[in-house]
């Protein structure tokens, strides 16, 4: 049973595993995101129904993207061992199964945004690798039949798949690295605008040690800063391309701007704050000259995300920026190396683009972003919301005082007020710590005499225009959640 069907099971899997290293290789070699597993992985995410991306969201958090990389691979172990049982039978098999292979993966590549035709090859190159070798161990009886021959060649085959991956991945590490490098040699000039300097009395906390990562990369974008530039184009009297070293060379501003992503849910975790470098959006855009009909912003990213922002939010005297800098250093890698933009008020989905190539004036009627496109609402105003951080849900504690604290942010509108209600006693209100601006969130805690016995603690925000956050919960699609987040906590 073993020679019947394990043999050419196990053959199959080996000659993809040659076939997809060669296409890495390939990919790390010229372009990263043409490598099969990435641009499947990136298909798979854009044809996947919004409920699902969701789901995976809020339950994976920033673990959806190996788990979605490792259920490909299981799919394709179980496919090539299928192709190899079913090889042994019938040789065509084997072309057949390449095919499917390479025409699944090129496909993948040429769908993404950015593709060019070349995207393709590295996919091409895997499948012709994988079916030669399995048509030509396939029909080697010595090799298929022969336990020792079997061997030497599974192993043979198999040590030439560790080489090509091995190459793929020194690759990427050494053009990682240089792109690592050219970041970290960046000098940021100091802002002629700078931030106001943080409050007495703001607690630690304030500013987010690792802000949350929410996006559709499988593969981080490294982008050489030599080579990046910006073109602004559209409805516009006049194109501009810029350089980095013209964005640094234009007077820049600093801000304290809360973030905040759409699929956040009530209480959730991507919401987080950093003090941004930047150039201000608003001028720029004056001296182009925008149309007056134009009414979106889209942003482009090197990759092909498509992000539209309304002209408005970005012309409307709030501190929209292209950023180039967070927390004092240059851009993190994963955070939009070497430029981003940021719109204060606005989720992330609606304005704040990362890995930033390209803007265009245009209207919302003309174009329909990557996430508008896939039923999230065209404008994306960040919602009012509050959330206890301490105590911790089903946390248990002493009776007595207890200090119950957490964040509010209704960024653009700032916070007016923070109530806390224990079980259905009336609403109490909690101290706001002070803040550098209605652009962040606000930390807020409240001194609750605890007593013994089970506890739900439920928190809710006024705004700045004195609307009282709503008590019915949504969830974040089409445009954000809404609810009182509530923990339940036991008093000893």
């Amino acid at each position: 049973m073993l020679r019947r069907t394990g043999r050419p099971a196990l053959i199959g899997v080996v000659s993809a595993g040659l076939g997809l290293a060669a296409a890495e290789l390939l990919a790390a070699a010229t372009r990263p995101a043409s490598g099969p597993l990435v641009a499947v992985g990136g298909a798979v995410i854009d044809a996947t129904p919004t409920p699902v991306k969701e789901f995976a969201v809020r339950t994976l958090g920033t673990f959806d993207k190996p788990v979605l990389l490792g259920s490909i691979a299981v799919v394709l172990v179980v496919f090539t061992a299928v192709v190899g049982a079913l090889t042994a039978r019938r040789g065509w098999v084997a072309i057949a199964g390449a095919a499917a292979f390479g025409l699944a993966g090129a496909a993948a590549a040429l769908s993404r945004p950015a593709s060019t035709g070349a995207d393709a090859l590295p996919s091409l190159l895997g499948a012709a690798v994988a079916g030669g070798t399995l048509a030509a161990w396939s029909r080697s009886r010595p090799a298929s039949r022969d336990r020792r021959a079997f061997l030497r060649t599974a192993l043979l085959v198999t040590g030439g798949a560790v080489l090509a991956g091995g190459a793929a991945e020194t690759v990427k590490r050494v053009r990682g690295s240089a792109v690592t490098k050219s970041r970290e040699a960046i000098a940021l000039p100091a802002a002629a605008d700078p931030a106001r300097p943080l409050p007495t009395g703001v607690a630690p906390g304030f500013y987010t040690d690792k802000l949350y990562r929410v996006d559709t990369a499988l593969s981080v974008p490294r982008v050489d800063v030599g080579g990046w530039s910006l073109r602004i184009h559209g409805m516009v009297r006049r194109e501009l391309k810029l350089t980095f070293d013209d964005l640094l060379r234009r007077p820049l501003i600093e801000r304290d701007v809360t973030l905040n992503c759409v699929s956040n849910e009530v209480g959730g975790p991507y919401v987080g704050t950093a003090r941004w470098l930047g150039v201000p959006l608003a001028p720029l855009l004056a001296e182009l000259g925008v149309d007056p009909a134009a009414d979106q912003l889209v942003a482009r990213s090197v990759e092909g995300m498509t992000i539209g922002t309304p002209v408005a939010t970005v012309l409307d005297g709030r501190d929209a920026m292209l950023c180039v800098g967070m927390n004092g250093e240059p851009l993190p890698l994963e955070h939009g190396f070497p430029v981003r933009m940021l719109t204060p008020g606005l989720y992330g989905y609606a304005g704040a683009c990362k890995w930033l190539a390209e803007l265009e004036l245009t209207t919302f009627g003309a174009f329909d972003a990557y996430w508008v496109r896939r039923g999230w609402a065209a404008r994306g105003p960040v919602k009012t919301a509050s959330r206890i951080d301490k105590p911790q849900p089903f946390a248990r504690v002493q009776a007595g005082t207890v200090t119950v604290a957490g964040v509010a942010w209704a960024q653009g509108r700032g916070i007016r007020g923070v109530e806390v209600r224990v079980d259905d006693r009336p609403w109490q209100k909690a101290e706001l710590l002070p803040v550098p601006s209605s652009d962040t969130w606000v930390q807020w805690r409240y001194a609750w005499a605890a007593t013994p016995g089970p506890h739900t603690l439920a928190v809710r925000a006024t705004d700045g225009t004195g609307t009282v956050q709503p008590e019915e919960r949504a969830t974040p699609f089409p445009d954000g959640a809404t609810g009182w987040h509530t923990v339940t906590a036991t008093v000893e």
